[in-house]
Parts: structure tokens; sequence; C-alpha cells
């Protein structure tokens, strides 16, 4: 594999109406999880992705490895699990401005991951393993295969790529979720916080500040998303940052910071420039922002070079 990624993915359902969820009576079903929205947005540049997860034995299990297959995903480290179900969640669209979402994910099937999923060889056989502060919130076993899964990366020289991905909502206190993502972030190669993240992990600082405080901790390389924007990016040798595409429309935010990890990863993997790489992933994030899902608005690498250049007059370089 060129990357392998390790967490939980759900069924999403989503009102076919805006507004109010409690007033919907019709609902779309996909599926979601950051880490194979990752992984699909590296398949759709040509690269291969695993994922290392686990499923109930129901029909949302079996439609949800069936679609992560279809999109290209090596779903050989995916168990499927008897005794728990697969995991779901809502996504309330209120308004442009406010997008909601509600996880039914406790005792999941995906919660019941841990080290004894995680086989040392197909983690040794990727150039890159991406995880994300998801999983470990989702229970002890996987905060666990998580530190498995690095414990290989490290031995087997894989650079490991970290996005922190905060949800307040999975952690138990805020004080076990900063101790356990920086424990993380300090064994990450490349780290992909957003601001908001950087400030909840080490409180009020500047730009410039949080990225000396990631690299103090451990990381080589940090890339701080700056929202419409565009990102910034750091390491001890250099920085620069890179503006982001304009679009005129945001339709659904959510999953556009998995494009742009995807985006990283496979610049990189194209040996491009770390600046290079983050355009990159600057325009898959603004591509997915654009189209109704996690997932779908993911482009391919011809779709991506002509918003590119349909918007290129509207970026500063």
């Amino acid at each position: 594999m060129d990357v392998v990624t390790i967490g939980e993915t759900m069924a999403l359902f989503t009102p076919d109406t805006t507004g109010k969820m409690r007033y919907a009576s019709q609902f779309s079903r996909k599926f979601a999880g950051a880490e194979t929205n990752v992984a699909i947005g590296v398949t759709r540049f040509g690269f291969k992705a695993g994922w290392i997860s686990r499923v109930g034995d129901d029909e949302l299990g079996k439609a949800l490895v069936s679609f992560v297959r279809g999109e290209g995903v090596d779903i050989s480290q995916v168990k499927t699990d008897s005794q728990a179900q697969t995991g779901l969640y809502f996504k309330e669209l209120r308004s442009e401005q406010d997008v909601r979402v509600y996880y039914y994910r406790a005792g999941s099937a995906a919660s019941k991951l841990g080290p004894m999923d995680i086989e040392e060889d197909y983690i040794a056989g990727a150039k890159y393993l991406h995880v994300t502060g998801i999983t470990p919130a989702l229970s002890e076993s996987c905060y666990q295969a998580v530190k498995q899964a690095i414990e290989y990366a490290k031995k087997h020289n894989v650079t490991i790529i970290f996005d922190p991905n905060i949800r307040e909502k999975l952690w138990e206190s805020k004080e076990k979720a900063k101790r356990v993502l920086l424990e993380i972030a300090a064994e990450a190669d490349i780290v992909l916080p957003g601001v908001s993240e950087a400030k909840y992990l080490f409180g009020e600082h500047e730009r410039d500040r949080y990225a000396s405080l990631f690299i103090g901790n451990g990381a080589e390389v940090v890339i701080l998303k700056e929202g419409s924007k565009g990102a910034s990016y750091f390491t001890k040798e250099e920085h620069g940052f890179v503006p982001s595409y304009q679009i005129d429309r945001v339709v659904d935010p959510i999953g556009a910071g998995d494009g742009f990890a995807a985006g990283v990863i496979s610049g990189l993997l194209e040996e491009l420039s770390l600046e290079k790489a983050i355009a990159r992933a600057n325009a898959v994030g603004a591509m997915v922002t654009m189209v109704n899902g996690d997932v779908e608005g993911l482009p391919e690498i011809e779709e991506m070079e002509r918003f590119v250049q349909d918007t290129k007059e509207d970026v500063s370089r």
C-alpha cells in the first residue's frame, strides 16, 4: 500500500430537506468516516490505499465494505464482528452555515478494534500511515490499536501523518483528549492541525508559535490549516503560506479536511514540493465543499487540474 489508515467508517443518513431534522421524513444513506474519506481521496489520484477497521455482521456493514471496496480501497484488514453493530450518524443541514452531526456509535464494531487487529507486515509494506485523533477517542482498545500501528510504522520507517481531527463529543474530558493527541502528535512525522485545534491543544498563541510548539513536541513537518484562507507549512528549515481557492458557494463543509489530507499525501507520493502538495490539498478541500457528501466531491486528477485552471485567476501566489 502507498498509504494505510485505521479507524471507523459509519453509515451516514442525511435528510433530503434543509432545516431541523425533526421535520425530515426522508433520508439519503451514504457512508463516511475520516479515514476512508482520505483513503478514497488517495485512490482517486491513482495510488493504493488500505483501511484497517471492524464492521458489524449486519446489512449496513456489508454495504459499507462493498462501497469502500468499490472505491478501490483494500479492505483485506477489515474484520466482521458478529457481536457488535455497524456505527451510524446523522448529518443535519440546518443551513449552509449551520451543519450539525449526531453520532450513534457507542459500542460499535469499530470501537472494539484493538492491537490484535494490526498486522505488522501490512504496516511495514506501506509508505505512509495515516491516523486521526478520532480513532483513539472511541475506546481504550482503539487507542492501543493506534499505538500498535505507530510502533510498527516507526520500526519499519513508515512515515506517519497525523490529523488531530478533534471531536469533543467522543472524549470523556478535554484533559484526556489533549494528553492523548499530543502523545500521538509527538510520534508523527507530519501533523495537520487546524488553527482551532492548535488552540485547543496549546492555548492562545500566534500562528508561528503553534508550529514551533508542534515541532518542539516531535513533529518534523507542521501544516497549519487556516480554513478558507489557505494553509501554512513549517519545518526546521523553511516555512511558507499557500492561499486557498475561492469558490462561489459552500454546499457541505464536512469532509474538506479529509480531502485536504488526501491532497497532501497524494502530492507527497508524487514527490511534489511541500508547497505544491499543499496547493493540491487546498484545491481538493475546496472541491469537497462544493458537493453534498463526504466523498462525493473528492476529485480525480483531471478534475482537480481543470478546477485549478478555472480558478487560478482568483488565486494570488
